[in-house]
Protein backbone atom coordinates (compact mmCIF):
# COMPACT_ATOMS: atom_id res chain seq x y z
CA UNK A 1 0.00 0.00 0.00
CA UNK A 2 1.11 3.43 -0.64
CA UNK A 3 1.94 5.82 1.98
CA UNK A 4 -0.57 8.04 1.44
CA UNK A 5 -2.76 5.12 2.10
CA UNK A 6 -0.95 4.28 5.63
CA UNK A 7 -1.44 8.53 6.30
CA UNK A 8 -5.28 8.25 5.82
CA UNK A 9 -5.68 5.22 8.26
CA UNK A 10 -3.43 6.87 10.72
CA UNK A 11 -5.35 10.13 10.02
CA UNK A 12 -8.77 8.90 10.57
CA UNK A 13 -8.05 6.80 14.01
CA UNK A 14 -5.68 10.27 15.07
CA UNK A 15 -9.18 12.40 14.35
CA UNK A 16 -11.29 9.62 15.57
CA UNK A 17 -9.94 9.39 19.31
CA UNK A 18 -9.73 13.22 19.52
CA UNK A 19 -12.57 13.68 19.41
CA UNK A 20 -13.87 10.89 22.15
CA UNK A 21 -13.21 13.57 24.90
CA UNK A 22 -15.25 16.85 24.26
CA UNK A 23 -18.13 14.14 22.57
CA UNK A 24 -17.89 12.18 25.34
CA UNK A 25 -18.43 14.85 28.26
CA UNK A 26 -21.11 16.25 26.60
CA UNK A 27 -23.32 13.34 26.48
CA UNK A 28 -22.65 13.09 29.95
CA UNK A 29 -24.03 16.20 31.07
CA UNK A 30 -27.05 15.51 28.87
CA UNK A 31 -27.41 12.34 30.75
CA UNK A 32 -26.70 13.25 34.58
CA UNK A 33 -29.32 16.28 33.64
CA UNK A 34 -26.73 19.23 33.76
CA UNK A 35 -27.00 22.14 31.61
CA UNK A 36 -25.46 22.46 28.46
CA UNK A 37 -24.83 24.97 25.66
CA UNK A 38 -27.39 23.44 23.65
CA UNK A 39 -30.10 24.14 26.76
CA UNK A 40 -31.23 27.80 25.85
CA UNK A 41 -31.69 26.20 22.49
CA UNK A 42 -33.82 22.96 22.78
CA UNK A 43 -35.02 22.65 26.77
CA UNK A 44 -38.24 24.71 25.97
CA UNK A 45 -38.78 21.81 23.07
CA UNK A 46 -37.46 18.72 25.41
CA UNK A 47 -40.62 20.32 28.13
CA UNK A 48 -43.00 20.80 25.16
CA UNK A 49 -42.12 17.09 24.54
CA UNK A 50 -42.87 15.83 27.92
CA UNK A 51 -46.13 17.66 27.78
CA UNK A 52 -47.71 16.37 24.76
CA UNK A 53 -46.85 12.98 25.42
CA UNK A 54 -47.62 13.24 29.08
CA UNK A 55 -44.44 12.02 30.84
CA UNK A 56 -43.41 13.38 34.02
CA UNK A 57 -39.31 13.33 33.74
CA UNK A 58 -39.25 13.35 37.52
CA UNK A 59 -41.10 10.08 37.60
CA UNK A 60 -38.32 7.14 37.52
CA UNK A 61 -38.57 3.19 36.75
CA UNK A 62 -37.90 0.24 37.79
CA UNK A 63 -35.78 -2.24 35.80
CA UNK A 64 -39.22 -4.32 34.55
CA UNK A 65 -41.19 -0.99 33.77
CA UNK A 66 -38.12 0.64 31.51
CA UNK A 67 -38.20 -2.66 29.52
CA UNK A 68 -41.69 -2.53 29.07
CA UNK A 69 -41.93 1.25 27.51
CA UNK A 70 -38.76 0.45 25.54
CA UNK A 71 -40.70 -3.14 24.35
CA UNK A 72 -43.93 -1.09 23.72
CA UNK A 73 -42.22 1.93 22.10
CA UNK A 74 -40.28 -0.42 19.60
CA UNK A 75 -43.61 -2.81 18.90
CA UNK A 76 -45.23 0.25 17.62
CA UNK A 77 -42.41 1.49 15.75
CA UNK A 78 -42.05 -1.98 13.69
CA UNK A 79 -46.27 -1.63 13.20
CA UNK A 80 -45.99 1.80 11.52
CA UNK A 81 -42.70 0.63 9.26
CA UNK A 82 -44.55 -2.64 8.55
CA UNK A 83 -47.76 -0.42 7.40
CA UNK A 84 -45.90 2.02 5.63
CA UNK A 85 -44.45 -0.24 3.21
CA UNK A 86 -47.86 -2.33 2.61
CA UNK A 87 -49.65 0.82 2.32
CA UNK A 88 -47.01 3.12 0.07
CA UNK A 89 -49.26 3.02 -2.89
CA UNK A 90 -51.65 4.72 -2.05
CA UNK A 91 -49.80 7.25 0.40
CA UNK A 92 -48.40 10.78 -0.78
CA UNK A 93 -44.85 11.77 -1.60
CA UNK A 94 -44.24 8.45 -4.19
CA UNK A 95 -44.01 10.32 -7.32
CA UNK A 96 -42.67 6.90 -8.86
CA UNK A 97 -45.59 5.37 -8.26
CA UNK A 98 -44.21 2.42 -6.65
CA UNK A 99 -46.62 -0.30 -5.14
CA UNK A 100 -46.82 -2.48 -1.77
CA UNK A 101 -43.89 -4.07 -0.55
CA UNK A 102 -44.60 -7.90 -0.05
CA UNK A 103 -45.53 -8.86 3.23
CA UNK A 104 -42.34 -10.96 3.92
CA UNK A 105 -40.09 -7.85 2.87
CA UNK A 106 -42.06 -5.66 4.71
CA UNK A 107 -42.06 -7.90 7.63
CA UNK A 108 -38.14 -8.44 7.25
CA UNK A 109 -37.36 -4.78 6.77
CA UNK A 110 -39.74 -3.37 9.81
CA UNK A 111 -37.77 -5.77 11.80
CA UNK A 112 -34.40 -4.88 10.59
CA UNK A 113 -35.13 -0.99 10.95
CA UNK A 114 -36.52 -0.92 14.33
CA UNK A 115 -33.99 -3.26 15.95
CA UNK A 116 -31.30 -0.70 14.59
CA UNK A 117 -29.99 -3.79 12.20
CA UNK A 118 -30.81 -2.07 8.69
CA UNK A 119 -30.32 -5.54 6.54
CA UNK A 120 -31.89 -4.77 3.52
CA UNK A 121 -33.09 -7.11 0.82
CA UNK A 122 -34.71 -4.79 -1.76
CA UNK A 123 -33.11 -1.71 -3.66
CA UNK A 124 -34.11 1.35 -2.11
CA UNK A 125 -34.41 3.40 -5.51
CA UNK A 126 -36.91 0.70 -7.20
CA UNK A 127 -38.86 -0.30 -3.89
CA UNK A 128 -39.56 2.71 -1.38
CA UNK A 129 -41.46 5.55 -1.89
CA UNK A 130 -40.10 8.91 0.00
CA UNK A 131 -42.50 9.14 2.55
CA UNK A 132 -42.03 5.14 3.39
CA UNK A 133 -37.60 6.29 3.61
CA UNK A 134 -38.43 9.36 5.14
CA UNK A 135 -41.04 8.46 7.73
CA UNK A 136 -40.22 4.50 7.87
CA UNK A 137 -36.85 3.94 7.62
CA UNK A 138 -35.47 7.81 8.74
CA UNK A 139 -37.78 8.05 11.54
CA UNK A 140 -36.47 4.77 13.14
CA UNK A 141 -32.81 5.65 12.24
CA UNK A 142 -33.49 7.98 15.01
CA UNK A 143 -35.11 6.19 17.51
CA UNK A 144 -33.43 2.44 17.23
CA UNK A 145 -30.18 4.49 17.56
CA UNK A 146 -31.60 6.79 20.68
CA UNK A 147 -33.23 3.03 22.23
CA UNK A 148 -29.68 1.64 22.21
CA UNK A 149 -28.44 4.83 23.91
CA UNK A 150 -31.17 4.89 26.90
CA UNK A 151 -30.42 1.19 27.42
CA UNK A 152 -27.14 1.44 27.93
CA UNK A 153 -27.80 4.70 30.16
CA UNK A 154 -30.02 2.87 32.72
CA UNK A 155 -27.23 0.19 32.60
CA UNK A 156 -24.55 3.00 33.62
CA UNK A 157 -26.83 3.68 36.28
CA UNK A 158 -26.59 0.47 37.73
CA UNK A 159 -23.05 1.13 38.85
CA UNK A 160 -23.45 5.24 39.63
CA UNK A 161 -26.30 4.17 41.88
CA UNK A 162 -26.40 2.36 45.13
CA UNK A 163 -29.51 1.22 47.45
CA UNK A 164 -31.99 1.99 44.88
CA UNK A 165 -34.87 0.76 42.93
CA UNK A 166 -34.87 3.10 39.69
CA UNK A 167 -32.50 3.23 36.86
CA UNK A 168 -34.03 5.98 35.05
CA UNK A 169 -36.80 6.79 33.30
CA UNK A 170 -37.08 5.37 29.36
CA UNK A 171 -38.50 8.74 27.46
CA UNK A 172 -36.25 10.85 29.06
CA UNK A 173 -33.62 9.19 28.05
CA UNK A 174 -35.36 8.51 24.65
CA UNK A 175 -35.63 12.07 24.17
CA UNK A 176 -32.43 13.64 25.57
CA UNK A 177 -30.88 11.14 23.24
CA UNK A 178 -32.84 12.48 20.22
CA UNK A 179 -33.00 15.67 20.53
CA UNK A 180 -29.73 16.86 21.87
CA UNK A 181 -27.17 14.53 20.46
CA UNK A 182 -28.95 12.88 17.29
CA UNK A 183 -30.19 15.94 16.06
CA UNK A 184 -27.59 18.47 16.05
CA UNK A 185 -25.13 16.06 14.73
CA UNK A 186 -27.28 14.62 12.17
CA UNK A 187 -28.19 18.58 11.32
CA UNK A 188 -24.03 19.03 10.63
CA UNK A 189 -23.46 16.00 9.18
CA UNK A 190 -26.55 16.59 6.16
CA UNK A 191 -25.36 20.08 5.80
CA UNK A 192 -21.27 18.50 5.19
CA UNK A 193 -23.17 15.80 2.63
CA UNK A 194 -24.97 18.47 0.50
CA UNK A 195 -22.28 20.89 0.33
CA UNK A 196 -20.34 17.48 -1.52
CA UNK A 197 -23.27 17.00 -3.81
CA UNK A 198 -25.26 14.04 -2.12
CA UNK A 199 -28.73 14.75 -3.39
CA UNK A 200 -31.75 16.07 -1.14
CA UNK A 201 -34.93 16.72 -3.31
CA UNK A 202 -38.62 15.74 -3.40
CA UNK A 203 -38.81 16.14 -6.63
CA UNK A 204 -38.99 12.94 -9.08
CA UNK A 205 -36.65 10.87 -10.56
CA UNK A 206 -34.45 12.60 -13.55
CA UNK A 207 -34.12 11.73 -17.15
CA UNK A 208 -31.06 12.75 -18.49
CA UNK A 209 -29.67 12.35 -22.13
CA UNK A 210 -26.66 9.76 -22.25
CA UNK A 211 -23.51 12.09 -23.56
CA UNK A 212 -22.34 8.96 -25.73
CA UNK A 213 -25.33 6.66 -26.79
CA UNK A 214 -25.34 2.79 -26.48
CA UNK A 215 -26.97 -0.06 -27.53
CA UNK A 216 -28.90 -2.41 -25.14
CA UNK A 217 -28.85 -5.97 -25.37
CA UNK A 218 -31.16 -6.49 -27.57
CA UNK A 219 -29.90 -3.98 -29.93
CA UNK A 220 -31.54 -1.10 -29.62
CA UNK A 221 -29.92 2.48 -29.42
CA UNK A 222 -30.30 3.89 -25.78
CA UNK A 223 -30.33 7.49 -25.32
CA UNK A 224 -31.35 8.65 -21.71
CA UNK A 225 -31.39 7.26 -18.69
CA UNK A 226 -33.11 7.68 -15.38
CA UNK A 227 -31.55 8.77 -11.95
CA UNK A 228 -32.81 8.01 -9.14
CA UNK A 229 -32.79 11.00 -6.34
CA UNK A 230 -34.43 11.83 -3.20
CA UNK A 231 -34.41 12.90 0.43
CA UNK A 232 -31.03 10.93 0.73
CA UNK A 233 -28.17 13.18 2.47
CA UNK A 234 -30.73 13.58 5.77
CA UNK A 235 -31.16 9.83 5.85
CA UNK A 236 -27.28 9.35 4.90
CA UNK A 237 -26.18 11.77 7.95
CA UNK A 238 -28.38 9.78 10.71
CA UNK A 239 -27.83 6.27 9.17
CA UNK A 240 -24.33 6.80 9.91
CA UNK A 241 -24.15 8.42 13.21
CA UNK A 242 -26.76 5.81 14.85
CA UNK A 243 -24.66 2.98 13.45
CA UNK A 244 -27.79 2.31 11.39
CA UNK A 245 -26.17 1.56 8.06
CA UNK A 246 -29.34 1.07 5.18
CA UNK A 247 -28.79 2.67 2.51
CA UNK A 248 -30.94 4.85 0.16
CA UNK A 249 -29.82 3.68 -2.98
CA UNK A 250 -29.00 0.23 -3.34
CA UNK A 251 -25.49 -0.06 -3.55
CA UNK A 252 -25.43 1.91 -0.25
CA UNK A 253 -22.68 4.44 0.21
CA UNK A 254 -20.64 3.45 -3.14
CA UNK A 255 -23.23 5.54 -4.72
CA UNK A 256 -21.60 8.50 -6.18
CA UNK A 257 -25.36 10.49 -5.27
CA UNK A 258 -24.85 8.96 -1.27
CA UNK A 259 -20.80 9.16 -1.49
CA UNK A 260 -19.67 11.58 -4.09
CA UNK A 261 -16.46 12.83 -2.40
CA UNK A 262 -13.28 12.00 -0.54
CA UNK A 263 -14.36 14.51 1.92
CA UNK A 264 -18.07 12.80 2.08
CA UNK A 265 -16.38 9.49 2.79
CA UNK A 266 -13.97 10.44 5.27
CA UNK A 267 -17.21 12.51 7.36
CA UNK A 268 -19.31 9.31 6.66
CA UNK A 269 -16.84 6.86 8.23
CA UNK A 270 -15.72 8.99 11.25
CA UNK A 271 -19.57 9.27 11.82
CA UNK A 272 -20.04 5.67 11.91
CA UNK A 273 -17.41 5.05 15.11
CA UNK A 274 -18.37 8.77 16.58
CA UNK A 275 -20.65 8.28 18.92
CA UNK A 276 -19.76 4.78 20.16
CA UNK A 277 -16.40 5.81 20.76
CA UNK A 278 -17.23 8.78 22.43
CA UNK A 279 -19.75 6.83 25.00
CA UNK A 280 -16.67 5.46 26.40
CA UNK A 281 -15.66 8.32 27.87
CA UNK A 282 -19.58 8.98 28.74
CA UNK A 283 -19.04 5.75 30.94
CA UNK A 284 -16.42 6.97 32.71
CA UNK A 285 -17.28 10.50 33.28
CA UNK A 286 -20.84 9.18 34.34
CA UNK A 287 -18.75 6.20 36.95
CA UNK A 288 -16.20 9.15 38.55
CA UNK A 289 -13.59 7.47 36.91
CA UNK A 290 -12.44 8.36 33.54
CA UNK A 291 -10.04 5.87 33.30
CA UNK A 292 -12.79 2.77 33.23
CA UNK A 293 -14.03 4.53 30.21
CA UNK A 294 -10.02 4.64 28.11
CA UNK A 295 -9.48 1.14 29.29
CA UNK A 296 -12.70 0.12 27.53
CA UNK A 297 -11.97 2.58 24.30
CA UNK A 298 -8.21 0.92 24.47
CA UNK A 299 -9.58 -2.15 23.94
CA UNK A 300 -11.64 -1.66 21.27
CA UNK A 301 -9.00 0.11 19.55
CA UNK A 302 -6.21 -2.37 20.27
CA UNK A 303 -8.54 -4.90 18.66
CA UNK A 304 -9.92 -3.05 15.89
CA UNK A 305 -6.19 -2.07 14.57
CA UNK A 306 -5.26 -5.56 14.47
CA UNK A 307 -8.46 -6.21 12.25
CA UNK A 308 -7.80 -3.20 10.41
CA UNK A 309 -4.33 -4.37 9.40
CA UNK A 310 -5.28 -7.56 8.45
CA UNK A 311 -7.82 -6.90 6.12
CA UNK A 312 -5.88 -4.19 4.74
CA UNK A 313 -2.83 -6.44 3.93
CA UNK A 314 -5.33 -9.53 2.85
CA UNK A 315 -6.57 -6.69 -0.09
CA UNK A 316 -3.32 -5.48 -0.76
CA UNK A 317 -1.37 -8.60 -1.17
CA UNK A 318 -4.18 -9.47 -3.82
CA UNK A 319 -5.71 -12.82 -5.03
CA UNK A 320 -3.62 -15.57 -5.32
CA UNK A 321 -5.44 -16.95 -8.29
CA UNK A 322 -4.65 -13.74 -10.10
CA UNK A 323 -0.81 -14.03 -9.52
CA UNK A 324 -0.62 -17.53 -11.19
CA UNK A 325 -2.07 -16.17 -14.04
CA UNK A 326 0.88 -13.59 -13.93
CA UNK A 327 -1.39 -10.55 -13.57
CA UNK A 328 0.62 -7.82 -11.68
CA UNK A 329 -1.40 -6.81 -8.26
CA UNK A 330 1.59 -4.83 -8.01
CA UNK A 331 0.88 -1.07 -6.16
CA UNK A 332 3.06 1.31 -8.15
CA UNK A 333 2.08 4.69 -9.85
CA UNK A 334 0.01 3.71 -12.17
CA UNK A 335 -2.05 1.38 -10.69
CA UNK A 336 -3.41 0.18 -6.80
CA UNK A 337 -2.75 -2.87 -7.15
CA UNK A 338 -3.90 -5.78 -4.75
CA UNK A 339 -7.44 -6.91 -4.73
CA UNK A 340 -9.10 -3.98 -6.55
CA UNK A 341 -12.56 -5.96 -7.46
CA UNK A 342 -15.98 -4.83 -6.10
CA UNK A 343 -13.68 -1.75 -4.85
CA UNK A 344 -14.43 2.15 -5.77
CA UNK A 345 -11.55 3.50 -7.67
CA UNK A 346 -12.14 6.44 -6.41
CA UNK A 347 -12.06 5.25 -2.94
CA UNK A 348 -9.42 2.75 -3.55
CA UNK A 349 -8.23 -0.45 -0.90
CA UNK A 350 -7.27 1.54 2.03
CA UNK A 351 -10.45 3.57 1.83
CA UNK A 352 -12.35 0.20 1.44
CA UNK A 353 -10.76 -2.04 4.00
CA UNK A 354 -11.20 1.00 6.64
CA UNK A 355 -15.03 1.29 6.00
CA UNK A 356 -15.43 -2.51 6.21
CA UNK A 357 -13.78 -2.82 9.36
CA UNK A 358 -15.52 0.54 10.99
CA UNK A 359 -18.91 -0.93 9.87
CA UNK A 360 -18.69 -4.49 11.11
CA UNK A 361 -16.83 -2.77 14.51
CA UNK A 362 -19.61 -0.93 14.97
CA UNK A 363 -23.17 -2.54 14.04
CA UNK A 364 -23.71 -0.25 11.40
CA UNK A 365 -23.37 -2.07 7.84
CA UNK A 366 -23.29 0.39 5.27
CA UNK A 367 -20.86 -0.26 3.01
CA UNK A 368 -18.64 1.34 0.42
CA UNK A 369 -17.29 -2.02 -1.35
CA UNK A 370 -18.60 -4.97 -1.55
CA UNK A 371 -17.83 -7.37 0.55
CA UNK A 372 -18.47 -10.53 -1.24
CA UNK A 373 -15.60 -9.32 -3.20
CA UNK A 374 -13.01 -9.41 -1.13
CA UNK A 375 -10.00 -12.04 -0.24
CA UNK A 376 -11.04 -15.13 1.83
CA UNK A 377 -9.09 -13.49 4.78
CA UNK A 378 -10.21 -10.05 4.03
CA UNK A 379 -13.75 -11.01 3.95
CA UNK A 380 -13.05 -12.77 7.35
CA UNK A 381 -12.24 -9.82 9.21
CA UNK A 382 -15.56 -8.16 9.25
CA UNK A 383 -17.55 -11.39 9.58
CA UNK A 384 -15.35 -12.41 12.79
CA UNK A 385 -15.73 -8.29 14.30
CA UNK A 386 -19.63 -9.22 14.09
CA UNK A 387 -18.98 -12.50 15.71
CA UNK A 388 -17.69 -11.04 18.61
CA UNK A 389 -20.80 -9.49 19.38
CA UNK A 390 -20.85 -6.00 17.94
CA UNK A 391 -18.36 -4.45 20.81
CA UNK A 392 -15.14 -2.93 19.15
CA UNK A 393 -17.41 -0.05 19.58
CA UNK A 394 -20.14 -1.42 18.41
CA UNK A 395 -23.90 0.19 18.32
CA UNK A 396 -24.72 3.06 19.93
CA UNK A 397 -25.18 2.14 23.42
CA UNK A 398 -25.44 -1.94 22.44
CA UNK A 399 -22.04 -2.12 21.79
CA UNK A 400 -20.62 -0.34 25.03
CA UNK A 401 -23.14 -2.23 27.44
CA UNK A 402 -22.33 -5.42 25.22
CA UNK A 403 -18.64 -5.02 26.52
CA UNK A 404 -19.41 -4.33 29.72
CA UNK A 405 -21.28 -7.96 30.10
CA UNK A 406 -17.82 -8.97 28.53
CA UNK A 407 -16.19 -6.81 31.39
CA UNK A 408 -18.38 -8.18 33.90
CA UNK A 409 -17.08 -12.00 33.00
CA UNK A 410 -13.89 -11.22 32.89
CA UNK A 411 -13.52 -9.95 36.18
CA UNK A 412 -15.60 -13.34 37.37
CA UNK A 413 -13.14 -15.38 35.75
CA UNK A 414 -10.48 -13.49 37.55
CA UNK A 415 -12.17 -13.09 40.84
CA UNK A 416 -12.71 -17.64 41.01
CA UNK A 417 -8.80 -17.52 39.59
CA UNK A 418 -7.37 -15.42 42.70
CA UNK A 419 -10.34 -16.98 45.40
CA UNK A 420 -11.72 -13.48 45.95
CA UNK A 421 -15.15 -12.27 45.45
CA UNK A 422 -15.73 -10.41 42.23
CA UNK A 423 -15.81 -6.60 41.70
CA UNK A 424 -16.80 -4.39 39.02
CA UNK A 425 -16.60 -0.54 39.70
CA UNK A 426 -17.60 -0.89 43.20
CA UNK A 427 -20.37 -3.68 42.91
CA UNK A 428 -20.11 -7.29 43.71
CA UNK A 429 -21.10 -9.45 40.35
CA UNK A 430 -22.86 -12.75 41.58
CA UNK A 431 -24.59 -15.39 39.85
CA UNK A 432 -27.57 -13.53 38.74
CA UNK A 433 -25.07 -11.00 37.49
CA UNK A 434 -22.85 -13.47 35.90
CA UNK A 435 -25.99 -15.53 34.20
CA UNK A 436 -27.58 -12.42 32.34
CA UNK A 437 -24.09 -11.35 31.40
CA UNK A 438 -23.78 -14.96 29.89
CA UNK A 439 -27.32 -14.63 28.01
CA UNK A 440 -25.98 -10.96 26.53
CA UNK A 441 -22.78 -13.08 25.55
CA UNK A 442 -24.43 -16.35 24.17
CA UNK A 443 -27.60 -15.63 22.54
CA UNK A 444 -26.14 -14.43 19.48
CA UNK A 445 -23.50 -17.10 19.25
CA UNK A 446 -26.80 -19.62 19.37
CA UNK A 447 -28.56 -17.54 16.93
CA UNK A 448 -25.75 -16.99 14.25
CA UNK A 449 -25.09 -20.85 14.65
CA UNK A 450 -28.44 -22.20 14.56
CA UNK A 451 -29.49 -20.02 12.02
CA UNK A 452 -27.12 -20.86 9.70
CA UNK A 453 -26.96 -24.57 10.28
CA UNK A 454 -30.89 -24.77 9.19
CA UNK A 455 -30.47 -22.56 6.21
CA UNK A 456 -27.96 -24.74 4.74
CA UNK A 457 -29.73 -27.99 5.63
CA UNK A 458 -33.12 -26.73 4.11
CA UNK A 459 -34.43 -27.26 0.78
CA UNK A 460 -35.52 -23.74 1.10
CA UNK A 461 -32.47 -21.99 2.25
CA UNK A 462 -30.21 -23.56 -0.55
CA UNK A 463 -32.43 -22.69 -3.13
CA UNK A 464 -30.80 -19.15 -3.09
CA UNK A 465 -26.79 -20.01 -2.52
CA UNK A 466 -25.74 -19.10 -6.01
CA UNK A 467 -22.42 -20.01 -5.20
CA UNK A 468 -22.01 -23.70 -3.66
CA UNK A 469 -18.78 -24.52 -2.15
CA UNK A 470 -16.89 -22.68 0.79
CA UNK A 471 -17.76 -19.07 -0.47
CA UNK A 472 -21.87 -19.92 -0.70
CA UNK A 473 -21.21 -21.01 3.27
CA UNK A 474 -19.47 -18.27 3.81
CA UNK A 475 -22.52 -16.01 2.65
CA UNK A 476 -24.75 -17.99 4.84
CA UNK A 477 -22.67 -17.39 7.68
CA UNK A 478 -22.17 -13.98 7.16
CA UNK A 479 -25.68 -13.07 6.62
CA UNK A 480 -26.74 -14.63 9.83
CA UNK A 481 -23.55 -13.39 11.80
CA UNK A 482 -24.76 -9.80 10.50
CA UNK A 483 -28.77 -10.31 11.29
CA UNK A 484 -27.59 -12.14 14.93
CA UNK A 485 -25.29 -8.78 15.84
CA UNK A 486 -27.78 -6.39 14.40
CA UNK A 487 -24.90 -5.18 12.00
CA UNK A 488 -26.91 -5.05 8.50
CA UNK A 489 -24.29 -5.31 6.14
CA UNK A 490 -24.53 -8.52 3.49
CA UNK A 491 -21.47 -10.58 1.30
CA UNK A 492 -24.26 -10.43 -1.47
CA UNK A 493 -24.22 -13.43 -4.13
CA UNK A 494 -27.41 -15.04 -1.52
CA UNK A 495 -30.55 -14.09 -2.65
CA UNK A 496 -31.70 -13.48 0.90
CA UNK A 497 -34.99 -11.51 -0.52
CA UNK A 498 -36.97 -14.82 -0.31
CA UNK A 499 -39.93 -15.73 2.42
CA UNK A 500 -37.43 -18.32 3.99
CA UNK A 501 -34.49 -15.70 4.49
CA UNK A 502 -36.57 -12.53 5.24
CA UNK A 503 -38.79 -14.85 8.72
CA UNK A 504 -35.20 -16.46 9.24
CA UNK A 505 -33.31 -13.40 9.49
CA UNK A 506 -36.29 -11.40 11.18
CA UNK A 507 -36.36 -13.49 13.61
CA UNK A 508 -32.87 -13.56 14.15
CA UNK A 509 -32.61 -9.67 14.54
CA UNK A 510 -35.40 -9.10 16.77
CA UNK A 511 -33.57 -12.36 19.32
CA UNK A 512 -30.29 -10.23 18.98
CA UNK A 513 -31.61 -6.81 19.63
CA UNK A 514 -34.16 -7.22 22.69
CA UNK A 515 -33.27 -10.49 24.39
CA UNK A 516 -29.70 -8.71 24.90
CA UNK A 517 -31.33 -5.48 26.27
CA UNK A 518 -33.75 -7.51 28.91
CA UNK A 519 -30.68 -9.14 30.38
CA UNK A 520 -28.31 -6.17 29.95
CA UNK A 521 -31.69 -4.06 31.96
CA UNK A 522 -32.20 -7.21 34.40
CA UNK A 523 -28.28 -6.55 35.64
CA UNK A 524 -29.01 -3.11 35.68
CA UNK A 525 -31.94 -3.94 38.33
CA UNK A 526 -29.66 -6.10 40.38
CA UNK A 527 -26.63 -3.69 40.74
CA UNK A 528 -28.82 -0.80 41.44
CA UNK A 529 -30.02 -2.29 44.43
CA UNK A 530 -26.26 -3.42 45.87
CA UNK A 531 -24.13 -1.37 47.85
CA UNK A 532 -21.23 0.71 46.91
CA UNK A 533 -18.11 -2.05 48.29
CA UNK A 534 -14.94 0.10 48.96
CA UNK A 535 -11.99 -0.50 47.50
CA UNK A 536 -9.70 -3.12 48.83
CA UNK A 537 -6.42 -4.67 49.07
CA UNK A 538 -7.85 -8.01 46.89
CA UNK A 539 -9.77 -5.71 44.71
CA UNK A 540 -8.75 -6.24 40.94
CA UNK A 541 -8.13 -2.73 39.40
CA UNK A 542 -10.03 -2.12 36.09
CA UNK A 543 -7.90 0.46 34.37
CA UNK A 544 -4.66 -0.71 34.10
CA UNK A 545 -2.53 -2.89 31.39
CA UNK A 546 -3.35 -6.08 33.32
CA UNK A 547 -6.99 -5.55 32.72
CA UNK A 548 -7.07 -4.16 29.29
CA UNK A 549 -4.87 -7.27 28.21
CA UNK A 550 -7.36 -9.67 30.42
CA UNK A 551 -10.42 -8.32 28.77
CA UNK A 552 -8.92 -8.31 25.22
CA UNK A 553 -8.18 -12.09 26.27
CA UNK A 554 -11.10 -13.21 27.09
CA UNK A 555 -13.15 -11.33 24.25
CA UNK A 556 -11.11 -12.90 21.58
CA UNK A 557 -11.25 -16.42 23.09
CA UNK A 558 -14.82 -16.36 23.37
CA UNK A 559 -15.05 -15.50 19.60
CA UNK A 560 -12.26 -18.03 18.90
CA UNK A 561 -13.93 -20.88 20.90
CA UNK A 562 -17.28 -19.81 19.20
CA UNK A 563 -17.26 -19.48 15.53
CA UNK A 564 -13.45 -21.13 14.77
CA UNK A 565 -15.14 -24.68 13.83
CA UNK A 566 -17.54 -22.42 11.04
CA UNK A 567 -14.82 -19.81 10.09
CA UNK A 568 -12.78 -22.99 8.93
CA UNK A 569 -15.78 -24.09 6.67
CA UNK A 570 -15.83 -20.90 5.04
CA UNK A 571 -12.83 -18.03 4.71
CA UNK A 572 -10.29 -20.42 6.24
CA UNK A 573 -11.11 -23.52 3.86
CA UNK A 574 -11.53 -21.01 1.23
CA UNK A 575 -8.29 -19.36 1.91
CA UNK A 576 -5.79 -22.62 1.67
CA UNK A 577 -8.27 -23.80 -1.27
CA UNK A 578 -6.53 -20.08 -3.09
Amino acid sequence: MTLFGWFQLILYITILLLLVKPLGAYMARVYQGERTFMHPILQPAERLIYRLVGTDPTAEMNWKTYAVAMLLFNFVGLILVYLLQRLQGFLPLNPQGLGAVTPDSSWNTAVSFTTNTNWQGYGGETTMSYLTQMLGMNLQNFVSAATGIAVLVAFIRGFTRHSSKTIGNFWVDLTRSILYILLPLSLLVSLILVSQGVVQTLRPYQTVSLLQPATDSNGAMVTEQVLAVGPAASQIAIKQLGTNGGGFFNVNSAHPFENPTPLSNFVEMLSILLIPAALCYTFGKMVKDTRQGWALLTVMTVIFVILLGTAVWAEQNGNPAFTKLGIDQTASETQSGGNMEGKEARFGIANSALWATATTAASNGSVNSMHDSYTPLGGLVPMWLMQLGEIIYGGVGSGLYGMLAFAIVAVFIAGLMVGRTPEYLGKKIEAYEMKMASLVILIPVVVVLGGTAVAVLSTSGKATIFNPGAHGFSEVLYAFSSAGNNNGSAFAGLGANTPFYNTALGVAMLFARYWLAIPTLAIAGSLVRKKTVPVGAGTLPTHGPLFIGWLTAVIILVGALSFIPALALGPIIEHLLL
